[in-house]
C-alpha cells in the first residue's frame, strides 16, 4: 500500500460544489495510487447536513428541522478476501488496519473510529452480516466537506460507510437500519451522546427540502423549502470546536438532570421536550441556575419550532427568520454554546446585512452560522458579514451557499 499525500480539509469557501462523477472519477485514482489498482473500486458519496431549527432538540426528544447539503464525504471501496480491512483517509496520516473477525472493541482516538464503529454496529445487528464481510476490503475516504465546522461530518462518514458496505456486501439493510447503525457508531463505540437528527437528515435526504423529524417518535416528513424565494447560506468563524465533544455531552448530562428532577410533576412526560412551560414555571426554582437555563431553551425552542414550521409552510419568512435569530440568542444566553465569532456573525447578518435570520449551526462552541436570506440578497449578505468579521478580527471568513441534495448514493 502506498502512502497517499495527506491533504487539509476544505474550508467553507474551498468546498464548493462540484460535478460528482469527476470528483469521485479523480478520488478513484486516488484510491489506485493508495491500494496499488482501482480495479472493482466502487464509489459513493454521503452528504453533509445544516440544521435551520430545533437547537440542541434531538437529544431532548423534540422536533427539528436540518436539510442535507451538496457538500459531503467520498467513499471509495473495494472487497478484499483475506479477512484484511484497511481504512484511509485523505485528510489524516492515521491508517486503520485491522483483522475483519478481530475488529478493536475500544476506539483508538483516530478519525476511523468513527467507520469502525460502523462495522462493530452492522457486526452486531445481525451475525450473518459479520460472516458477509469476512473478506474485508480496502476504503478509501475524502470529500468536499469542511470538518469540524458544524455540518455533520461525522454523520456524513458513518451514513455513507454503512450505505457502502452495504452496496459492496449485499447486506439487505433497510434505509432505517442504516441510519440506525450510523447512530450507534457515534453514540456505543466513539462515545458521543449524539440524538437522532444527524444521521436522518443525511440518510433520508431529499433535494429542495427540509426534514421535520420528531425525535421523540422518530417520526418524520419531507417539507418543501422554496429556493426561489430564499437560499441557506453558511458562514464559517475558522475557530475549531475542540471543546465541543466534552461540553456536548455535559450539556446531554444537564438536561437529563433536568428532566429527572421535573418529571415527578408531569408523569406522562417520556423526555424533556414533553416538560411544558407552566410546570417549568412552577416548579423551575428546585432547579440550580445552569439547570434551569438548559431546560428554559429547551421547552421554548420546542415552541418556537412549531412557529417555524407554520411558518415554513404559509412563507411567511419573516416569522421563519426571526425564530432563527431567536434561537441563536437562546442557544447564547440559556445554553452557552455560542462564541463571540458567532455572535459578530450573526449580528453581521441581521442587523448589517438584512438577512432574513441567522444562528450557529451544530452543536456550537465554534464552527459555522447559518443564514436564511431572501433570494437576490446574498451578495449583499456576504459583504456586510465578511467586512465587519475582517474588521473585527483581521480574517475574512469563507461563506458558501447551499443547495439541498438527495441522500447518500453510488456514482459511477
Amino acid at each position: 500500500m502506498s502512502s497517499l499525500p495527506t491533504l487539509t480539509p476544505p474550508s467553507l469557501g474551498e468546498s464548493v460544489a462540484t460535478d460528482l462523477s469527476e470528483s469521485l472519477g479523480a478520488h478513484r485514482g486516488a484510491f489506485a495510487q493508495c491500494f496499488g489498482s482501482a480495479g472493482g473500486v466502487r464509489t459513493f458519496f454521503s452528504p453533509g447536513r445544516v440544521n435551520l431549527f430545533g437547537g440542541h432538540l434531538d437529544y431532548n426528544g423534540g422536533p427539528v428541522l436540518p436539510t442535507a447539503i451538496d457538500r459531503g464525504t467520498f467513499v471509495a471501496i473495494r472487497a478484499r478476501e483475506d479477512g484484511e480491512v484497511r481504512m484511509v483517509s485523505r485528510f489524516a496520516e492515521a491508517e486503520g488496519r485491522f483483522k475483519a473477525t478481530e475488529l478493536p472493541v475500544s476506539p483508538r482516538g483516530e478519525w476511523y473510529d468513527y467507520p469502525l464503529g460502523v462495522l462493530l454496529a452492522l457486526a452486531r445487528l445481525d451475525e450473518s452480516m459479520a460472516e458477509r464481510m469476512a473478506g474485508g476490503f480496502d476504503v478509501l475516504f475524502g470529500g468536499n466537506l469542511p470538518v469540524g465546522a458544524g455540518l455533520s461530518s461525522s454523520a456524513s462518514i458513518c451514513v455513507g460507510t454503512t450505505f457502502a458496505l452495504d452496496a459492496v456486501f449485499g447486506l439487505g439493510l433497510d434505509p432505517v437500519q442504516r441510519v440506525e447503525a450510523a447512530l450507534d457508531a457515534e453514540r456505543s463505540f466513539v462515545g458521543v451522546k449524539c440524538g437522532i437528527m444527524d444521521p436522518y437528515a443525511v440518510g433520508f435526504a431529499r433535494p429542495k427540502h427540509v426534514l421535520w423529524l420528531d425525535c421523540k417518535d422518530e417520526t418524520f416528513e419531507h417539507l418543501p423549502m422554496d429556493f426561489d424565494r430564499v437560499s441557506i447560506g453558511v458562514v464559517d468563524t475558522g475557530i475549531q470546536r475542540r471543546l465541543a465533544r466534552g461540553e456536548f455531552n455535559r450539556r446531554v448530562t444537564e438536561c437529563a438532570a433536568a428532566f429527572d428532577a421535573l418529571r415527578i410533576y408531569a408523569p406522562e412526560a417520556r423526555v424533556l421536550r414533553d416538560i411544558n412551560r407552566a410546570v417549568l414555571s412552577e416548579h423551575g426554582y428546585e432547579l440550580d441556575a445552569d439547570l434551569l437555563r438548559r431546560a428554559t431553551h429547551v421547552v421554548e425552542e420546542v415552541e418556537r419550532t412549531f412557529v417555524a414550521r407554520e411558518a415554513l409552510l404559509s412563507g411567511d419568512l419573516e416569522t421563519l427568520g426571526r425564530c432563527m435569530t431567536e434561537t441563536h440568542a437562546s442557544l447564547r444566553d440559556r445554553y452557552d454554546c455560542s462564541c463571540e465569532e458567532l455572535d459578530v456573525l450573526v449580528h453581521a447578518a441581521t442587523e448589517l446585512g438584512g438577512a432574513l435570520g441567522a444562528r450557529l449551526t451544530g452543536a456550537g462552541f465554534g464552527g459555522c452560522a447559518v443564514m436564511l436570506i431572501a433570494a437576490g440578497d446574498e451578495q449583499r449578505v456576504s459583504e456586510a458579514v465578511v467586512g465587519e468579521y475582517e474588521r473585527r478580527y483581521g480574517r475574512r471568513p469563507p461563506i458558501a451557499f447551499f443547495q439541498g441534495d438527495e441522500g447518500p448514493r453510488e456514482i459511477a
